[in-house]
């Protein structure tokens, strides 16, 4: 477009065109840059990238191999790794190199063995190495770094057995390269003197028992979320090390981190109030971990009296479970998620009891075949008396439970708008004798009046079940994050 007189855009002052520049997303900055070596300078002033949210990995979005994105990747950290203040990564080194070879129409899926698979997973993994060493080594020296989220999607391959040592030793021999990342990370937690915000979640072989010890003392006094989470380790976080965090006011874990020392930690006088606690449950650990005790809990409740609890229970048993769920803890947030274990009854009236005051949320997973009847055919219906004790549940989730028609109206009536979500799964849902679902020809038109009567707007059973069949580990990561970022 032409300016007055005939003069190009090129004659605007910088200051102009970084300020046109600001209205435009990452994406378009990067493609802007190309236009001339002008435009390129305005678009990398440090102004225009105080924050930047990318996904990176194999295919992402249809756009390449990860090969394909390190280039641009090294090239956009390259210029904005020293003075970005704000830096959230998502890692995902299979997508696009695993899916395609499953569940293809007329082949077989291949196996571990298979050349092909092999070749492909290691491509895979040595790119998502490689794209790693490079985000830390552009922000070892920013010292300026406030917010720096890092989660590796690399959980599919720990849940098909695909990443043990010896497969992994083919891809990096000695360890070469996850023990630089692991000094990269120690050295940006030296350097970073302003840390607000730190979060590492599934980031493979990255963050070690003693990582937390090379956080420098100021960071240590800024920092006020702290996430770490691995699901592989039996312990990442020290409790000693949460004894110089003083102004905590976030943190997430795996259970086996959160110990009683560490309740009595973030107990004392000394440290701010915790607000967020979100905690990640495996079964296979618990059996093994002592637990925090109900004086603990009381002890940090009382010093933080707005403290709320996230809970996600990966295949945990519920007897197990019953042993954890302290009265004490302020429970807010609680998602069964399971391939072979099954809620109880006494475990669901065990969270509506204690938790009624506080409960928001409650999903309840189980991916298999069967669909357990919680209710047993009986009126009682435990999640129906969920429903009508919980006075502010407003998210609940169910797929892979039986849950009869008559009990999904009772749900919407005692909750009313108040259930902002009232996700079930179509193949879920069950229909009973009662005669009230026969008044019409179709029970699922009569279902879907009901529901959405109670609930005072439109509902109708969730038909794609990819919407809460979601990989665990990525939708506990991005909930915790969300659950955090609204104090």
């Amino acid at each position: 477009m032409a300016l007055v007189g005939g003069v190009g855009a090129s004659a605007l002052p910088s200051e102009l065109i970084v300020h046109i520049f600001s209205f435009l997303s990452a994406r378009d900055k990067l493609r802007a840059s190309a236009v001339c070596s002008r435009w390129r300078e305005c678009l990398f002033y440090p102004a225009l990238w105080t924050e930047l949210k990318l996904r990176v990995g194999g295919g992402t979005n249809g756009n390449g191999s990860g090969n394909d994105q390190t280039p641009k990747l090294e090239f956009l950290m390259r210029k904005i790794g020293s003075f970005v203040r704000e830096l959230q990564l998502e890692f995902a080194p299979v997508e696009g190199y695993l899916s395609p070879l499953h569940g293809v129409e007329g082949r077989m899926e291949p196996t571990e063995g298979d050349p092909q698979f092999s070749d492909r997973w290691k491509d895979a993994m040595n790119t998502y190495l490689d794209q790693v060493l490079c985000v830390l080594n552009s922000i070892r020296s920013n010292r300026n770094l406030q917010k720096l989220c890092l989660f590796g999607d690399t959980c599919i391959l720990q849940d098909e057995g695909i990443l043990d040592s010896a497969q992994f030793h083919q891809v990096d021999q000695g360890s070469k390269k996850i023990k630089e990342i692991q000094m990269l990370f120690e050295e940006v937690l030296t350097n970073s003197w302003r840390v607000k915000w730190l979060s590492s979640a599934f980031m493979l072989g990255m963050v070690t028992p003693s990582s937390l010890a090379a956080m420098s003392n100021p960071s240590a006094t800024s920092l006020e979320h702290l996430s770490l989470l691995d699901n592989q380790l039996p312990s990442l976080v020290p409790a000693i090390e949460i004894e110089r965090l003083l102004n905590l006011r976030s943190l997430a874990l795996d259970f086996c981190d959160f110990t009683s020392d560490m309740c009595r930690l973030l107990s004392r006088g000394d440290h701010m109030p915790l607000h967020r606690l979100s905690l990640l449950i495996n079964g296979t650990v618990l059996a093994s971990k002592p637990l925090v005790s109900e004086d603990d809990w009381k002890a940090l409740v009382r010093h933080s009296g707005n403290l709320r609890v996230y809970i996600m229970a990966l295949d945990v048993r519920s007897q197990d479970l019953l042993t954890v769920l302290k009265p004490s803890m302020p429970l807010e947030r609680i998602h069964f998620d399971s391939y072979s274990t099954c809620t109880s009854v006494a475990a669901v009236e065990l969270i509506s009891l204690q938790y009624d005051k506080t409960l928001t949320h409650f999903i309840l997973m189980r991916d298999d075949a069967g669909f357990p009847d919680l209710s047993v055919n009986r009126n009682e219906d435990p999640l129906v008396l969920l429903a009508w004790r919980c006075i502010n549940l407003s998210v609940l989730v169910i797929h892979g439970y039986t849950v009869w028609a008559h009990n999904l109206v009772a749900i919407s009536r005692l909750r009313g708008s108040n259930l902002r979500v009232l996700a079930v799964s179509e193949e879920s849902i069950d229909f009973d004798p009662d005669p009230v679902f026969y008044l019409e020809e179709d029970p699922v038109h009569n279902l879907v009046k009901e529901v959405s009567l109670g609930l005072g707007r439109v509902w109708h059973p969730m038909m794609d079940t990819s919407v809460v069949l979601s990989e665990p580990f990525q939708h506990f990561y991005r909930e915790m994050q969300s659950f955090s970022e609204g104090l």
